[in-house]
């Protein structure tokens, strides 16, 4: 048999690298030739991974293309989580978008059996389709908030959202999904005036004309939605997740992503000294930023709800302006905090943790759900608002915090510490945390149900693989 070769291309940022390294590897697994296209300074995130695989007797490959230099960025910033202010952010998006001739030429000399690209590379289509390619999106997210976002796309006119505060149902949904408008997207609810407005245009039309979608989920989580997707939005979609649970070893789950502020061994030595379902995990994800004084309410807020807890802390310029007076002294044994990366799935997948303060992004939401923890929702922006309704009200295994506006790149910082501290205590204690935590276990063995062999997820994945070996044989 031919070895079928699919390449891989994620944004240059954390949250998009990491899920498409586990697709990677699960592609592997499955007897194909993965390789990874990333640039000099991302590469390296890659190389363990990768040169673990190969010796375990599988196929993967990194391909380095160059970062472009654009004025205003940092010589060295090549990743999105290097940016230092949201001025940056369109100078970076703008150099990701000059990838597409070194991206064409790296097809052109190794002529892959498919492309699985990032949403935010619309021209990877085109450029795929030059040499006969078909081309898989990525979106990094839920069959439900591609879903809702589709229907929000096509059926609320953004001129008609002229009030933050007004409540929209989000049409035709097999559940009645109600948001803010202050809650949805920024780009959704403008007319397609922003660079970024204009770029989800340019997503949209690459995806309708693409091969099909990858989606990291799997179909026993959201199967009104993984259907609504296929059979009423009609998009050809394939579910391969959760991806995350190709990283068996606690090595693997220790070193996914950045290296990590702390040891792996340090936390699990922390929380083994920790009853089952006891500890409160803190953390808001490789992007988002709270300013001093929501961290401040946070701090108190976990103070106040008597739960022990870990809390990630990103680093910042004023990294102790925001501590309470003597919190640290007092927290002693009951809290650990963070400062920078952690193992996040190593924390979750311990017995000690029994539920998860989360900003909403698919991956850490997956990754909670992989681990049978129930949620506090604290969405900020991207699709994180359409997660939080997945988590809370189908799925029914999270508290919503309060969050009400989308702010791009930072943290929603208006949550009280009262909200948090009673969202924070009701996830933890009583008999409806007790039932979230019970719908919540019950996922987690659907979700390793799915990916091992026979399950729902693999048998996706090979049925993608057998077509990709068809259209190989046929060209």
């Amino acid at each position: 048999m031919v070895e079928l070769r699919v390449f891989f291309f994620p944004m240059l940022a954390h949250g998009h690298m990491i899920p498409t390294l586990d697709m990677a590897k699960l592609f592997a697994f499955h007897g194909v030739h993965s390789t990874i296209i990333t640039t000099p300074l991302n590469a390296p995130a890659f190389e363990k991974a990768v040169q673990e695989c190969n010796h375990s007797g599988f196929r993967m490959s990194i391909a380095v293309v160059k970062f472009p230099r654009v004025s205003g960025l940092p010589e060295d910033c090549e990743n999105a989580d290097q940016l230092t202010s949201p001025a940056m952010s369109p100078l970076f998006l703008r150099a990701t978008q000059m990838l597409e001739e070194q991206v064409e030429q790296v097809l052109e000399q190794h002529r892959p059996d498919c492309l699985v690209a990032d949403m935010f590379f619309p021209w990877a289509t085109y450029s795929a389709a030059k040499f006969g390619i078909p081309r898989l999106v990525f979106h990094g997210t839920s069959f439900f908030s591609l879903c809702a976002s589709e229907q929000v796309r096509l059926h609320v006119a953004a001129d008609k959202l002229e009030n933050d505060s007004d409540e929209i149902i989000v049409p035709n949904l097999p559940d009645e999904v109600t948001l803010l408008v202050s809650q949805l997207p920024i780009y959704q609810r403008q007319k397609n005036e922003s660079e970024f407005s204009k770029l989800m245009i340019r997503i949209k039309e690459s995806e309708m004309k693409s091969y099909g979608v990858i989606v990291n989920s799997f179909y026993e989580l959201e199967p009104d939605y993984a259907d609504h997707y296929r059979n009423v939005l009609m998009r050809r979609a394939w579910h391969v997740g959760p991806v995350s649970l190709c990283n068996t070893s606690v090595e693997d789950k220790a070193r996914r992503g950045k290296e990590a502020a702390i040891g792996g061994d340090e936390c699990l030595k922390w929380l083994d000294t920790k009853k089952a379902d006891s500890v409160l995990y803190v953390c808001f994800g490789s992007v988002s930023k709270f300013p001093s004084n929501q961290l401040h309410e946070i701090a108190v807020g976990l103070e106040a709800c008597g739960q022990q807890f870990i809390w990630v802390v990103r680093k910042g310029k004023n990294d102790e302006e925001w501590m309470p007076e003597g919190f640290e002294e007092r927290i002693k044994g009951k809290g650990l905090i963070i400062r920078g990366w952690a193992p996040q799935v190593l924390i979750l997948d311990h017995k000690a943790i029994g539920g998860f303060v989360t900003h909403c992004g698919w991956n850490s939401t997956l990754e909670g759900i992989t681990a049978g923890v129930p949620m506090v929702t604290w969405p900020s922006f991207a699709e994180q608002f359409y997660n939080e309704k997945l988590v809370v009200e189908i799925l029914r295994i999270g508290v919503a915090v309060g969050a009400k506006e989308w702010v791009a790149g930072t943290g929603s910082g208006n949550i009280k510490r009262e909200a948090f501290e009673k969202a924070a205590r009701s996830v933890m204690v009583g008999k409806d945390a007790e039932e979230r935590r019970d719908r919540a276990k019950a996922l987690k063995e659907m979700a390793r149900k799915a990916i091992g062999e026979g399950g729902s997820s693999c048998l996706d994945l090979d049925a993608l693989i057998k077509e990709l070996r068809m259209h190989h044989s046929s060209c």
